[in-house]
């Protein structure tokens, strides 16, 4: 009963003595505490500002759908030139039509408000009270004189107030609408002030129209872009029946099928994003395991005395979790809220991204989410415990004697060696065998990249044995009996030095990995943009996404251009989104007779000379990625939906493209127009005569055409557009460019970190050496020699680890994200840059604690405890 009670008392004293323990320390030791808390807090920070950007482009997207489905549960569609207006009407006039409304949407621009793209929603303000709450929801204030310009006058529209108010516009204001390049006169008939946060948000770009001012405005007369639908729950019985009333061509689909397949669009390039803030989360677990690792081998004799006096191996452990526990809880902290202010700059950027890429949105106003924030948090704090059970578990397990024994720490690490080394090949193996499960979840290749970096982080040891002893002959002929003592202290000191090298190897390693990736991708796409932009000029209507227009051009345009002087030839382009039996796709139509000449292909029927004889005769090329997306091979067919019904196409080849990571099917211009009756233009291609400058005839153009069309067109030299292509993809990247910024400061905080308590704590053996004649300034060649010979060792790890994590973001993580299969690029110089990183990291670092050193006195620095 008393060893009970004495059990019982202990329970209840020593949580509260643990945690003064934990806390005294880390106040103590202030800038380990501080490096430790950035450390954390750099890691969060990341995590949290590309969360923040990934759940506010899915939000703006979900606002920017939401303004225009509204309540709407099914659409019915046509093809590329929409539906006839002719359509509703007969539908409702069979009666099969109950809550319906027919709309136009089309993106605009306006200088008045800020150039931002915008939503031009044409409805029924009759028929719009079920599908959307803008007009007849509480709280709209909108009077009949507002309503009435709205409904009887040309260009009228309607605005949300608080968009009105942010851009100083007020009722009767006039506007400039420019559509797919044409100037169209607007203005402001009446004033929307939301009900809710929501509507407010959804309201935020958009302009309503009576649906008879959105085709004026658009100059779409006698067309709708879709019909809306409010169906009930079991609507399959009105589903069949609509269907079978249905012109030819014409679809009705559940708005989840369109929006999910947009929504994932984004999903790869999201979880790209996700993969890359994951990554600097292991450096910054590296950072955290060597800290708290060195915080406990420091005090390894103090934990073998507490022992000694009765402390449990459970109470040491709980010692060392509850310091981590704090320092979790303030690096995550304040992790948010750096990941807050990294997130406005990091949404803008994700956004400009996604409208380059994707599709276009128009609410840019997005809140905080609170899950983000929650999910920060919660990753740095569970991932500094995970890291701190490792050394403090090794604290709690190691018997009293042994822990009052520094030399059996050494020894038993360097024993130890060989076998870190088996387990970190061992660890790379099961790296490898996880990346070759098919799975595309994120989980899955962030286990296997953990395992391949830990696994090499584990080589750091028996790395810097041998390296060490085989530089030791040469570093003695440099620096004398310098060169001699360095790479043992070094070695004699490998518990703690080689946990810093492998965390400053790992940061490193990043910058390589993430380098090479972006290098490869970089002249993989120069190489592509060579291959297939043939041209000297090329022509387009404005657009909102940078890497594909489906505007079309004016015919007059396209006519004066086809008729041009001086032109050696004129390829033309129409790209638009149909339908297939497998989802939507993006198609492109070129009458380009040398298109298949001037591709690379993955894989191909015939010879690339009778490629366009096969498109001719009704096959088709798709890109790399949507053969992926579709599960499409060469020889396989694809089916599309045309005005005179399902029509399939046998594909010839796929070849590979990096324009979009949805893919696109191309076919030739003349199947194209016979079975979509469709004329349109949406790009223009100029080859010139030998000898003729492209900047010349670009000119020529931009004059001529200003003389003759309303249509705004960009016309870009060859040189020019390759210039806009590689901006966007330097847009694109400008999120990867920063990671490798960051992992290079949490690597120079780490090895900062290190060598200060390294050093700090070898003031006695300073001492001594100071008292039997080492001068200060053999002692700062010392302290330099030790840190420059760590920082290389990292380097030189960090070569094959960087190069393996480039293979890992290169043919996993883009491969299964985006479908695009890279040329790697691997140039010395990114090596090299990482050996320097790593090098200066480090004898930056070694300059505080050796001038530190060097400036104490013999005596205090012996006396040292």
């Amino acid at each position: 009963e008393k060893t009970m009670n004495a059990r019982r008392n202990r329970s209840n004293l020593y949580p509260p003595v643990l945690w003064k323990i934990g806390v005294r320390f880390l106040w103590m030791h202030r800038w380990q505490s501080i490096l430790m808390v950035l450390g954390i807090t750099l890691g969060v920070a990341v995590m949290v500002a590309i969360d923040l950007a990934n759940a506010s482009a899915s939000r703006a997207f979900q606002l920017s759908t939401q303004a225009i489905t509204g309540k709407t549960t099914h659409q019915i569609t046509g093809g590329p030139l929409g539906l006839d207006e002719s359509v509703y009407v007969n539908l409702r006039r069979q009666g099969l039509l109950d809550q319906a409304e027919p709309v136009i949407s089309a993106y605009v621009s306006s200088p008045q408000i800020g150039n931002r793209p915008l939503d031009l929603l044409g409805i029924d303000p009759l028929v719009d009270a079920p599908f959307h709450d803008y007009l007849s929801g509480s709280g709209h204030d909108l009077r009949q004189e507002q309503l009435t310009p709205f409904l009887t006058q040309p260009g009228a529209l309607m605005i949300s107030s608080d968009l009105a108010e942010r851009y100083g516009l007020k009722l009767g204001s006039k506007l400039t609408l420019v559509v797919a390049g044409r100037a169209q006169p607007a203005f402001i008939a009446g004033l929307i002030t939301p009900s809710d946060a929501l509507v407010k948000q959804a309201l935020d770009g958009t302009l309503l129209a009576d649906i008879a001012t959105a085709q004026e405005i658009t100059g779409e007369l006698g067309k709708i872009d879709r019909i809306d639908l409010i169906l009930p729950t079991d609507s399959t019985p009105i589903v069949k029946t609509l269907e079978a009333h249905l012109p030819t061509g014409i679809q009705l689909n559940p708005v989840e099928a369109s929006t999910g397949s947009i929504a994932q669009m984004t999903a790869a390039f999201s979880l790209n994003l996700s993969a890359l803030s994951l990554l600097a989360l292991v450096v910054g677990l590296f950072l955290i395991y060597n800290t708290m690792t060195f915080s406990v081998v420091r005090r390894r004799e103090l934990f073998g005395a507490l022992r000694c006096l009765g402390f449990t191996g459970r109470e040491i452990f709980l010692l060392v979790m509850s310091e981590a526990f704090i320092v979790g809880v303030i690096g995550s902290l304040f992790g948010i809220g750096l990941g807050i202010l990294m997130g406005y700059r990091t949404v803008g950027m994700v956004g400009q991204t996604i409208n380059d890429l994707y599709f276009t949105t128009t609410v840019e106003a997005v809140g905080i989410p609170f899950s983000s924030l929650v999910r920060g948090g919660l990753a740095g704090l569970l991932a500094t415990l995970f890291t701190a059970s490792l050394p403090a578990w090794e604290a709690s397990t190691v018997p009293p004697q042994a822990a009052l024994s520094r030399s059996g720490l050494e020894k038993k690490t360097r024993r130890n060696v060989l076998w870190m080394a088996f387990g970190g090949f061992g660890l790379i193996l099961m790296g490898g065998v996880l990346f070759l499960f098919p799975v595309q979840t994120i989980l899955f290749g962030f286990t296997g990249t953990l395992a391949v970096v830990v696994g090499f982080a584990l080589l750091a040891a028996i790395t810097m044995v041998f390296l060490l002893r085989a530089l030791g002959p040469l570093l003695v002929k440099i620096f004398g009996f310098l060169g001699r003592m360095a790479p043992r202290n070094l070695i004699n000191t490998l518990s703690r030095t080689s946990v810093a090298v492998a965390a400053l190897m790992v940061a490193v390693a990043v910058t390589i990995g993430v380098s090479l990736m972006i290098d490869s991708f970089r002249y993989t796409v120069d190489l592509w943009l060579k291959q297939t932009l043939q041209g000297d000029v090329y022509i387009t209507a404005p657009s909102f996404t940078a890497n594909r227009s489906t505007v079309l051009i004016d015919p007059q345009v396209v006519q004066a251009v086809e008729h041009w002087p001086g032109l050696a030839r004129v390829d033309l382009q129409r790209s638009t989104n149909l339908q297939s039996t497998r989802g939507t796709v993006q198609v492109s139509a070129t009458n380009n007779y040398t298109f298949g000449l001037e591709r690379s292909y993955f894989s191909v029927k015939d010879p690339p000379q009778a490629i366009w004889k096969a498109m001719e005769q009704g096959a088709v090329l798709i890109s790399e990625p949507l053969a992926q997306r579709l599960g499409l091979n060469t020889g396989s067919t694809i089916t599309l939906s045309s005005p005179e019904g399902w029509k399939s196409f046998p594909v010839e080849g796929i070849y590979y493209d990096y324009a979009s990571s949805e893919g696109t099917l191309y076919m030739a211009m003349d199947n194209y127009q016979r079975f979509w009756h469709d004329s349109g233009v949406t790009a223009i291609g100029i080859r010139l005569p030998a000898g003729t400058n492209p900047d010349t005839i670009t000119n020529n153009l931009q004059n001529g055409l200003e003389l003759r069309r309303q249509q705004q067109v960009i016309i870009e030299s060859n040189q020019t557009l390759r210039d806009e292509v590689l901006k966007v993809f330097d847009r694109t990247f400008a999120i990867t460019a920063a990671l490798r910024i960051l992992a290079t400061v949490v690597a120079f905080i780490g090895i900062l970190s290190t060598l200060m308590l390294l050093q700090l704590e070898k003031q006695r053996e300073i001492g001594i050496l100071r008292a039997i004649g080492l001068t200060g300034r053999q002692l700062w060649q010392l302290v330099m020699l030790e840190t420059g010979l760590m920082g290389l060792v990292a380097g030189v790890l960090a070569a094959p680890t960087g190069y393996v994590i480039s293979l890992i973001l290169i043919y996993i993580i883009n491969q299964r994200s985006f479908g695009w299969t890279l040329q790697q690029d691997i140039q010395p110089s990114a090596f090299l840059q990482g050996l320097a990183i790593a090098v200066i990291a480090a004898l930056l670092a070694g300059i505080y604690p050796a001038g530190k050193l060097s400036h104490m006195e013999a005596a205090d620095a012996i006396r040292y405890e």
